[in-house]
């Protein structure tokens, strides 16, 4: 890890705006109310949603969303808490009473969609003519998608029930387990995010015992990691056959507001180019380095005439809002709110969950950013893309609790089109020929992680669902597949040592959220759309863009995308998206 002098100090949040302590009269008083509140509704509303006008209707969806988002409210607090020390038994502790405290209280509330999504079209109809109902009508719409998936009330009662104990209790354990691993290094012991930082690291040697060292650790966990993902996997299958979905993936991508079309459309493309992006890439890579083949450690390698230097926190915030803000000041003003308040925690430590992410919480409160920051060129594009994300969420949140969330595919627009944004101005900052080629093959490089890799993320995922409605997959089968879309994704220019065979069991989206990752793949080919619009726009696109993050969960990608002349249904999109990644390897071949 570079030294705290070479980062600066680096910033931690202040969750005090959540609540100001686990055990204070705020969080237990907004315990008591809710408790009262979702009762008192149940007993007012429970078997009479149907009979209600639409001015009465939209006052109930009005109380709800208030329930709601203080329900919100508390588990942002506690999820955050916990994602800052998993390592801590006092706070898991809290994490799950509080997770346990909030299904009990939203358990009341359950009647209220599933009596929604009762009521006739017609009827609907009527009530919607009232102006307070059709400000609603967003929320409606994606709560009523479900309607034929819809289970009998007490069955929906016992799964929301049963939740904290099932795929909840599984995902903690990964969590846990992920959190208290420790990897030995050259005399170190070093925790997931830094053992994966040194993948990164100049020198080849320790590149290759970093990853010995995964791999080692890994294996000596691989049966609970099986387990686990084995148990998860049966849990989805349970619940999909009980609702009806066609396929394992059917359930995301009505979540996500996007037709099962689209996203084969998306993954098709994607696998079609993978000989046309990443296998001619790292074949150049390969011959950068004067080899013929690379180890699969060497992926993520800084390039021979990358210098590698450390980038100050200061330096990365300066170069993100500086970028921002050059595409729209009302944007980087936005980002500045985070840097002037305690709401990014950056620093890697012990217990800490590895990766990034940006929470929204609450509309009442403001979202906050989890870095693991070690000042790498990555790490500031990684700051660049969940500053996107969280600019997202404050714009987004006017829309209210109920309709301030976007649809994953859409999610990760903001964040993809911040790291474009971030990439093209150091770009343009770099005059020298070796430097600007660096840059441009980091840049592909990270889009080959977002597009190829999480695609095959994707083929991972789906095959491990279809061979586990067969019977339960051992360590070797989840290995064996692994290894076949590691292959097909990455192409010949790799080694793939048998070490390589369990790193599928430290991802940590196929534990939290099945079938999310295309969603990085949807989001980097719609901005590399979006961005050749911005290029070749004269005024207007800044307003336009803001307007779309703006509209949060209120709009699909068709009705999003309309005004810059995209269509995410139209097959060619995803070429065209794809094209971009292609001429940058294009131009690098020049470089040679």
């Amino acid at each position: 890890m570079p030294d705290a002098s070479t980062l600066g100090p680096l910033p931690q949040w202040d969750l005090a705006d959540l609540y100001p302590s686990p055990d204070g009269p705020e969080l237990s008083g907004d315990l008591e109310r809710s408790t009262e509140k979702a009762k008192s509704f149940r007993a007012s509303l429970e078997g009479k949603v149907a009979g209600l006008t639409g001015a009465d209707l939209a006052a109930a969806i009005a109380e709800y969303e208030a329930i709601e988002e203080v329900l919100g409210r508390i588990m942002s607090y506690a999820h955050l808490r916990y994602a800052g020390d998993m390592s801590d038994p006092e706070i898991g502790k809290f994490y799950q009473s509080m997770q346990e405290r909030v299904n009990a209280i939203s358990t009341e509330l359950l009647f209220f969609t599933l009596e929604i999504n009762r009521i006739a079209e017609a009827d609907l109809a009527a009530k919607m003519q009232d102006a307070a109902l059709a400000h609603y009508a967003p929320w409606l719409r994606e709560v009523r998608a479900f309607r034929d998936h819809q289970l009998s009330d007490e069955l929906e009662q016992m799964l929301h029930e049963k939740y904290v104990a099932g795929r909840a209790a599984w995902t903690r354990l990964f969590d846990e387990t992920m959190a208290r691993l420790r990897f030995p290094l050259d005399g170190e012991t070093l925790t997931t995010s830094e053992i994966l930082d040194k993948l990164s690291h100049r020198d080849g040697k320790v590149r290759k015992k970093a990853a010995e060292s995964l791999s080692t650790v890994l294996n000596e966990n691989v049966g609970l990691f099986a387990l686990i993902t084995n148990t998860l996997a049966k849990d989805k299958a349970i619940d999909d056959k009980w609702r009806h979905y066609k396929r394992p993936i059917s359930a995301r991508n009505l979540s996500n507001a996007v037709e099962d079309e689209v996203v084969s459309a998306l993954v098709e493309a994607v696998r079609t180019a993978y000989p046309k992006l990443s296998h001619r890439y790292y074949a150049i890579k390969a011959k950068w380095f004067g080899r013929d083949k690379l180890d699969y450690w060497d992926r993520n390698a800084p390039l021979p005439n990358d210098d590698d230097a450390s980038i100050s926190w200061d330096k990365a915030r300066d170069t993100v809002l500086d970028a921002y803000a050059a595409f729209s000041p009302d944007l980087a003003a936005v980002g500045k709110r985070f840097f002037d308040n305690p709401w990014i925690d950056a620093p890697a430590r012990p217990g800490k969950a590895s990766g990034a992410f940006a929470h929204p919480t609450v509309p009442a409160a403001h979202p906050y950013l989890l870095l693991n920051y070690q000042g790498k060129t990555r790490d500031v594009m990684t700051l660049a893309h969940e500053l996107g994300h969280g600019v997202h969420q404050v714009l987004a949140g006017p829309q209210g609790h109920l309709m301030s969330d976007t649809p994953l595919t859409l999610a990760e627009t903001a964040s993809v089109f911040g790291e474009m944004l971030t990439f093209r101005s150091l770009l343009a900052q770099r005059k020298d020929p070796a430097q600007r080629k660096v840059m441009l093959a980091g840049k592909v490089e990270d889009m080959l992680n977002t597009v190829v890799r999480q695609i095959a993320f994707h083929t991972f995922e789906e095959r491990v669902h279809d061979v586990r409605a067969e019977g339960e997959l051992t360590p070797t089968q989840l290995g064996d597949i692994w290894m076949e879309v590691q292959r097909e994704s990455l192409g010949p220019a790799f080694n793939f040592e048998d070490s390589y065979r369990v790193f599928w069991s430290y991802i940590p989206h196929f534990i939290h959220s099945p079938f999310y990752v295309y969603a990085y793949a949807f989001g980097d080919c719609l901005v590399n759309s979006l961005y050749a619009v911005y290029q070749d726009a004269e005024q207007g696109f800044a307003e336009k863009y803001l307007t779309m993050l703006k509209a949060g969960g209120t709009l699909r990608h068709k009705e999003l995308l309309a005004p810059f002349g995209l269509d995410a249904s139209d097959p060619a999109f995803w070429s065209k998206g794809l094209t971009v990644i292609e001429g940058m390897i294009d131009e690098l071949e020049t470089m040679d």
